[in-house]
């Protein structure tokens, strides 16, 4: 009896131990991805946004000539270096897994931050497109609606690590149907596919917020610490990626247009 007693006491301080490892490992993927957004941010608006809101009679002349940049902005997109703003995020992405395999835990992150900063520079032209109120607006609401859906991913108890690969598929279809509406240019369309980005996106960080959770448990459960070290890097990219998706996607209903 007192073996047993011995043996479910160690069981309860290892589970505690786990659960406030979980925190502090959720703690830092929060972390570092509100991080991650704020250096978008703040690249987006150093970029365009900047010019926008500081000189309007100066950005109303821009905006004829088709230049509502600031000067490093005008750098940037009027030379050869605009299309590795353009791109250089989509391939950071790609090699995101296997530079983190090579490098430490701080190197990866270091790597999330350039990427966060590109990222930023990429989505520079939306302070050309919508007014600085709208896209402040919907930011806001991307982040409600965006902590809802992970805190309910986090907490429920239902298993959703079945919703991964339809999800996925249906990242893989938007990607094809923006394309070949880029041909047609069909409103419908379009509106379609935002309306199932945000449904997709909705989806992909409840199952995400999950996924890292349980998958911090399994290895937790192993003593995996040389993993654990860099899966909150991981885990910061990929809910970065949801709400930044998730953004857009809401900025195409509720942005309103300069």
């Amino acid at each position: 009896m007192a073996q047993f007693e011995s043996l479910r006491s160690a069981a309860g301080a290892r589970a505690a131990r786990i659960d406030e490892g979980l925190r502090a490992h959720m703690n830092k993927v929060y972390g570092t991805m509100s991080v991650g957004l704020i250096i978008t941010a703040l690249a987006a608006w150093a970029l365009a946004g900047l010019a926008v809101t500081t000189d309007p009679a100066s950005a109303a002349a821009q905006m004829q000539n088709g230049t509502l940049l600031t000067g490093l902005g005008v750098a940037l997109y009027t030379s050869p270096l605009k299309w590795v703003v353009m791109l250089a995020p989509l391939g950071m992405v790609f090699a995101f897994g296997a530079v983190a395999q090579r490098t430490s835990a701080a190197g990866a992150q270091l790597f999330f931050y350039v990427y966060a900063a590109l990222m930023g520079a990429s989505l520079s032209s939306i302070f050309l497109v919508y007014t600085s109120f709208s896209i402040v607006q919907t930011f806001l609401i991307t982040a409600i609606a965006f902590a809802g859906l992970s805190l309910w991913g986090y907490t429920t108890k239902k298993d959703i690590s079945g919703w991964g690969a339809f999800l996925i598929m249906g990242v893989i279809g938007l990607v094809v149907a923006s394309i070949v509406n880029i041909f047609l240019g069909s409103p419908a369309i379009h509106f379609a596919i935002s309306a199932l980005g945000v449904l997709i996106f909705a989806g992909l960080t409840a199952y995400d917020t999950q996924n890292i959770k349980t998958t911090y448990i399994a290895h937790a459960q192993h003593g995996d610490v040389a993993w654990l070290e860099k899966s909150a890097i991981f885990g910061a990219l990929q809910l970065y990626l949801d709400f930044v998706n998730l953004f857009m996607f809401l900025l195409q209903f509720l942005g309103n247009r300069e």
